[in-house]
């Protein structure tokens, strides 16, 4: 299993992985992504802020990171943090726990740029990811009602469950 900054090449990979991840959200859940800008993802990519999780040389994960979420974290924005969005394993891979290896990642990758926290959102009222993510180690900090500017067109009209772990 390797981590590896995804690259240009890997764009219609990770676009598909997002498309069954609406699939299966709307098998799931009574919301589901809206789709993703192309020019936003190919940022990512340029920034290495969209990485994936490869077993043989196949895709099996794909996950973005930022280290800014102001509308989100508000105030706590100004802490020094790495944000996980959009993780998505293939179907394939499915039962595997890639969150609990992205949390393994996530700490190494905190160390080597002297960040506090690993955290992440979800819809406040998602009780199976909100439980998943406690499991995976992640501190439950509460539902907010996130600044709508600037986000994807899901966020509208929502509230986010919070999440961290605290490094130091």
């Amino acid at each position: 299993m390797t981590f590896q900054a995804s690259t240009i090449n890997d764009i219609d990979s990770i676009f598909q992985f997002y498309d069954m991840a609406v699939e299966y959200q709307k098998t799931k859940f009574n919301k589901h992504w809206q789709g993703f800008e192309l020019e936003l993802v190919k940022k990512e990519i340029a920034e290495n802020r969209q990485w994936k999780i490869s077993i043989n040389d196949e895709i099996a994960c794909v996950f973005a990171i930022t280290f800014e979420d102001k509308s989100i974290w508000k105030e706590k924005n100004s802490d020094k943090a790495v944000y996980f969005h959009r993780i998505v394993t293939h179907p394939k891979f499915k039962g595997q726990q890639f969150v609990k290896k992205i949390v393994d990642w996530g700490k190494q990758f905190a160390i080597e740029k002297n960040l506090d926290y690993l955290r992440l959102d979800t819809w406040g009222d998602n009780t199976e990811l909100i439980d998943y993510y406690q499991k995976c180690g992640f501190e439950f900090l509460g539902i907010i009602t996130p600044d709508y500017n600037g986000l994807p067109k899901h966020y509208d009209g929502i509230t986010l469950s919070l999440f961290e772990i605290k490094l130091n």
